[in-house]
């Protein structure tokens, strides 16, 4: 059997220097989204091995509404719940299956998401999944949202007003007008859909987030896979929202449970942000050391993300490999994840470097910048 056709599409894409693969881990950490440095640390490292020594299985041999239910997980699910401040909270295997199932089964028939421009393609996914009508605003413009909620007021639309944003975005690091928006939801009478992923952990109280006290209705989604080093999602939300995952989210319904042992090491992470502050303000003097660094090169940076911003597809790949060369692992990201004409390298100041690695990066980053 002949795949020549996929075998061209790829070949296209290479010629646009748009072809992705995967590459191993080198150098000194400015790709992953371990903000913390929590990921391979000793901390999460020992929360495995007492769960283990306690009993607790590696696998959950089947999903949570069969037999793979575990005390791990409701304790988990109780004490995620209490952290972040909802009534309920809801374990599922990761990221993008949270935002499938949120968007897939919360809005109903006749209600309307509004959706920040730049939200994940996991939100898309599940909107596309989802029974209510779904439209766009202006990144970060709580204005545009609302006009784009009038105007479907005023052309009969008479649901309920779901609003869709990112805390910090992945690929632009900024951050959404959370205050503004939180308004607007509550003067329509919506809810508003934050997802934490990249804001657990460094923003809010002890990490919990930059959602965190709203004062408005709210659905929260805080990833395990990225400042919490673990894995997993964790959909915090009014308990009718949660129950109503449970009995109509198919990622949820129809998914094998994420493994008891996982739910066990998350439960740590988050003791962890409780009991070692040092964490957080590690990853904010970090963060601050990297903002300054980013100015000097012209670069904008609001957060631990600090996108540098080249254009050219192939620019974007001759920077990353001339930085990796010289021993920093920084990947090019390239469209579609990012507008046409926007290729750039997403530097992420992680837990796993040190100030001085920090003011090498940015010293190479500023040469190459200039070339």
């Amino acid at each position: 059997m002949s795949f020549s056709r996929h075998g061209a599409a790829l070949e296209a894409m290479a010629r646009r220097g748009r072809l992705r693969r995967v590459a191993p881990a080198a150098g000194a950490d400015f790709a992953s989204n371990d903000y913390l440095g929590l990921a391979g640390s000793e901390l999460l490292a020992r929360a495995a091995r007492e769960a283990l020594a306690r009993g607790v299985p590696v696998g959950a041999g089947g999903s949570r509404l069969l037999r793979g239910n575990h005390p791990e997980h409701q304790a988990l699910e109780a004490e995620a719940a209490a952290f972040f401040g909802a009534e309920a909270a809801l374990y599922m295997g990761g990221g993008f299956q949270a935002n499938q199932a949120i968007f897939s089964a919360l809005p109903m028939q006749g209600d309307l998401v509004v959706h920040d421009a730049l939200v994940h393609a996991s939100a898309h996914e599940g909107m596309r999944l989802g029974r209510a009508e779904c439209r766009g605003f202006a990144h970060n413009d709580a204005g545009d949202a609302a006009r784009v909620i009038a105007e479907w007021r005023a052309s009969g639309g008479r649901g309920r007003i779901w609003i869709a944003v990112e805390s910090v975005y992945s690929m632009e690091g900024d951050r959404a007008p959370l205050e503004a928006l939180a308004a607007l939801a509550a003067r329509e009478d919506g809810v508003l859909v934050v997802d934490e992923a990249h804001a657990t952990g460094v923003f809010g109280p002890q990490g919990r987030g930059l959602a965190h006290r709203l004062a408005c209705p709210l659905v929260s989604l805080h990833t395990g896979g990225k400042g919490l080093g673990a894995s997993g999602a964790l959909v915090c939300a009014d308990r009718v929202l949660v129950e109503t995952l449970v009995n109509k989210a198919r990622p949820f319904i129809y998914a094998t449970a994420p493994a008891p042992l996982s739910a066990a090491v998350l439960r740590g992470a988050l003791r962890t942000l409780e009991e070692v502050p040092a964490l957080v303000e590690g990853a904010r003097a970090r963060m601050a050391q990297a903002a300054e660094a980013a100015r000097r090169c012209g670069i904008v940076a609001q957060s631990q993300i600090v996108p540098v911003i080249v254009g050219e597809d192939f620019r974007a790949l001759e920077m990353a490999g001339a930085l990796q060369a010289q021993g920093f692992d920084i990947r090019a990201i390239r469209p579609p994840t990012v507008p046409k004409g926007t290729a750039r390298l997403r530097v992420s100041v992680t837990g796993n470097v040190g100030a001085g690695e920090i003011a090498a990066l940015f010293a190479a980053l500023e040469a190459a910048w200039v070339r």
